[in-house]
């Protein structure tokens, strides 16, 4: 365990949406919570304090950010205590997995391979070294009462974490539902109802908090520190809070201790879906009712509560954090997703500066499914035809079992790149629906690679003529071998970046350089779209 304030270790550098969330409201019917003393929020900003160590915490959605945040930036963050939630980058950038591995457990959710991914992200410097995550301190707690996410989940995660040598505090001997837990819950223990904050009979704060600091002095009797609301639009990428499903309003705990300057530890609390600010009147309530502040008063600690906010779409309506990609963000898990990099702005504004260090501006374009689709054809070109099979698998890539050659087509509204801006960088990002085979290996050394077009190859609706079509840039960017899950492409060349359409449409057609020589293809783009992220100043 770690003492405050300090370290031990060095620190390193389309529509099944709506099943999910109408499920979930299923099971959250609302009630009026009990009052409980809490102080009233005033108007200020973020400035920085003497902050030392930093830890993260959460319920369900606000659990995977919480985890999320310890694994990508575990240079920053000590330690991590989550309620009712599951592994690292569990949903693997897929709804589907989402539902049926971490949250039910009709479907494996791969805990090795979860284990290898984490390892390479790490390895490409996608996330920080994993050999920070070794004897961290790590709360879990998961309640026999939890039907959202199922015991098994929350057991993944102690065991993930283990693999990496953390130090795991597992609570798995209440009947609690799903929910947080603290003291000043209104809810009984096994229930799980609004506002998802149980009362179970015991101080989980006090546990998690001496785990995460390894001492912790009793909590005050009311909060007498000061709640300041301040603009999250200031720290997130882009500068919209909204278009990232955030709320306008964020939140921040500060005690008179840390505000007169004395060394002070930071949590990073993270609310669950149906919990923000804004969610239907919601309010402060995870605020005022988590049990944090009344501990920060008497142990020099700032809490920071970042607020989501639900979307006008089926992407978000319960205002989750976003642990499975919704909005196109691929990077949701790793340094550069958007929520994340919004997070770690506010953190580093609080360790260090009065404003945040610039964050890259970027905008995530999704492929636009009306115009997507695959062309397949002999090895040499002949007999094209448009391929049929993509509402039942996806987009086919490689050599199928009729022994045609798949090419896949997708188009993107690149006129949504802020005009005046100079573009700095741009990826693909895709995910594997399924597949047969390796087509990389066929012959061995193939490459996947994207062709880049200004405009449309012909018409902008996929045609058989499109297999053969020339590009604006052949070979711009191309996709590693991945067999399962995501992939992000290498930056797109400076000619295919020269080559974005700044006014209309950019297709984009994903071809193996060499014909496979045998049965050896993958579908992308079954259930999430391919996206285009561009970077820009």
């Amino acid at each position: 365990m770690h003492p405050p304030h300090t370290r031990r270790r060095p620190r390193g550098p389309r529509r099944l949406a709506a099943l999910l969330l109408c499920a979930a409201a299923a099971l959250f019917p609302s009630v009026t919570p009990a009052a409980a003393a809490a102080p009233t929020p005033v108007p200020g900003e973020l400035r920085p304090y003497d902050i030392g160590a930093v830890y993260s915490s959460g319920i369900s959605s606000g659990g995977y950010m919480a985890t999320q945040l310890h694994v990508a930036y575990s240079g920053t963050f000590s330690g991590s205590a989550v309620f009712a939630s599951g592994p690292y980058d569990c949903a693997q950038n897929t709804l589907a997995t989402a539902l049926n591995a971490c949250m039910n457990t009709v479907q494996d959710l791969q805990l090795a391979q979860l284990e290898q991914t984490t390892r390479n992200w790490s390895a490409q410097g996608l996330v920080d070294p994993v050999a920070n995550l070794a004897g961290d301190p790590v709360y879990v707690f998961s309640g026999s009462g939890d039907s959202t996410v199922k015991r098994p989940v929350a057991d993944a995660l102690a065991d993930y974490y283990g693999r990496f040598g953390a130090s795991v505090q597992y609570n798995r001997s209440t009947a609690a539902g799903h929910a947080w837990i603290s003291p000043l819950g209104p809810n009984s223990c096994t229930v799980t109802q609004s506002p998802f904050i149980n009362n179970c009979g015991f101080d989980a704060e006090r546990d998690l908090l001496g785990h995460l600091r390894g001492s912790v002095a009793p909590p005050a009797s009311t909060p007498a520190g000061t709640l300041i609301r301040f603009d999250q639009n200031a720290y997130a990428p882009g500068g919209s809070a909204a278009a990232l499903s955030l709320d306008d309003n964020g939140f921040v705990y500060v005690p008179k201790s840390c505000a007169e300057g004395a060394p002070c530890s930071l949590m990073v609390a993270l609310h669950g879906c149906k919990q923000g600010y804004g969610y239907q009147g919601f309010g402060t309530q995870f605020v005022d009712k988590a049990y944090l502040n009344e501990y920060a008063d008497t142990n020099d600690m700032i809490v920071l509560y970042p607020q989501a906010e639900a979307t006008t779409t089926l992407e978000n309506p319960n205002g989750c954090w976003n642990w499975w990609g919704y909005l196109g963000d691929s990077d949701y898990a790793r340094h550069g997703g958007d929520q994340i990099e919004t997070i770690m702005a506010m953190v580093r504004a609080l360790r260090g500066g009065s404003t945040p260090p610039p964050v890259a501006d970027r905008v995530t374009l999704p492929s636009l499914d009306a115009q997507d689709g695959y062309v397949k054809a002999s090895a040499d070109g002949t007999g094209a035809a448009v391929g049929t099979l993509e509402d039942t698998y996806g987009l086919a890539l490689g050599r199928g079992t009729d022994a045609k050659v798949n090419r896949t087509l997708l188009s993107f509204d690149t006129s949504r790149i802020p005009a005046g801006k100079e573009i700095t960088r741009a990826y693909l990002s895709v995910v594997r629906s399924s597949g047969a085979g390796d087509p990389w290996g066929s012959p061995a050394g193939n490459r996947l690679l994207a062709d880049v077009t200004t405009g449309c190859f012909g018409g902008c609706a996929v045609e058989a003529s499109d297999w053969s079509a020339p590009s604006t840039v052949p070979g711009g960017a191309q996709v590693a071998a991945f067999s399962s899950g995501s992939a992000t492409s290498t930056d797109l060349s400076a000619p295919a970046l020269a080559a974005l359409d700044r006014s209309g449409t950019t297709q984009v057609r994903l071809r193996f350089e060499t014909a496979p020589a045998s049965n050896a293809y993958l579908f992308v783009n079954r259930d999430t779209p391919v996206t285009l992220t561009v970077e820009y100043r």
